[in-house]
């Protein structure tokens, strides 16, 4: 598009990104929501109402950390070729969690803790909304671009947590791709094929994804075509390399309102994010 006109916009760029786009897909953990507190409340509280001491926080995450990265290895998105239950995947997680973190368990105990942290962690309770969250999606969806949620997440993000934080399909999401139930995950670009074909068949070109990970968010879909924008709004020490590797970087998703509605060069970095 080239413009003779003041009233167009600069040669190099359309009136705005967002004129150009059909389709916004956004990840949840991160961008929509947050973790409360820290795993190791969640793990303390479930040992004490079956009568066991508080496990020590920082064992139990690094035990976490390790167990979740092998069950992902061995069965990812949370079991869905192997037709795994999803209580039974987090059941074989939690287990190598606590015996990672030196913790075994009988297997009447280890029940009523694993039982506790399943319920908790498919409720609302250990999560909270970023305050931008609802307006900024409502936003888009107003504009009368197609909004979709793409995250490595089981089903109960779709079906409890998304709808019980007041995310809802319908008001603020039009569809979601959940590895657990699609049986892709971040960060295989396939999962972003799957957000551009239950789009309706959305042109790559056509579509924006946000997320907060280079390599889960921005990087596959890049590779697609797609836009792609990261948000750092913990002040992670990654974002300079994210910057300085070309990625649109902000602070958050009132920041990307502005950034999507006004004559910003997609690729530049935006100097009023900081």
């Amino acid at each position: 598009m080239h413009s003779g006109h003041h009233l167009q916009s600069p040669p190099s760029m359309s009136p705005s990104l967002l004129s150009k786009l059909r389709l916004v897909t956004v990840d949840v953990t991160g961008t929509l929501i947050a973790y409360k507190g820290q795993l190791g409340d969640y793990y303390c509280m479930a040992a004490k109402s079956a009568g066991m001491p508080c496990p020590d926080y920082e064992r139990v995450h690094q035990g976490f950390k390790l167990a979740y990265a092998e069950m992902s290895r061995r069965h990812p998105c949370f079991g869905h070729a192997a037709a795994m239950p999803n209580a039974e995947w987090w059941k074989v997680c939690v287990r190598d969690s606590f015996a990672m973190a030196g913790y075994d368990y009988d297997d009447d105990t280890f029940e009523r803790i694993f039982r506790r942290i399943y319920a908790t962690f498919g409720s609302c309770a250990p999560y909270t909304v970023f305050p931008d969250a609802r307006r900024f999606l409502r936003w888009l969806r107003g504009r009368g671009l197609v909004v979709g949620v793409v995250s490595n997440a089981e089903y109960r993000y779709r079906d409890v947590v998304l709808p019980a934080l007041g995310l809802n399909q319908g008001s603020e999401w039009d569809f979601g791709v959940f590895s657990g139930i699609v049986g892709v995950e971040k960060p295989d670009p396939r999962i972003y094929e799957a957000a551009l074909e239950a789009a309706g068949g959305v042109a790559p070109g056509e579509a924006l994804h946000i997320g907060d990970s280079l390599r889960k968010d921005y990087a596959p879909a890049r590779s697609l075509g797609m836009h792609a924008l990261l948000l750092d709004r913990f002040g992670t020490a990654e974002a300079e390399s994210w910057r300085r590797s070309g990625a649109p970087v902000l602070p958050d998703l009132a920041a990307a309102r502005e950034w999507l509605a006004g004559d910003v060069k997609e690729e530049a970095e935006p100097a009023t994010a900081r």
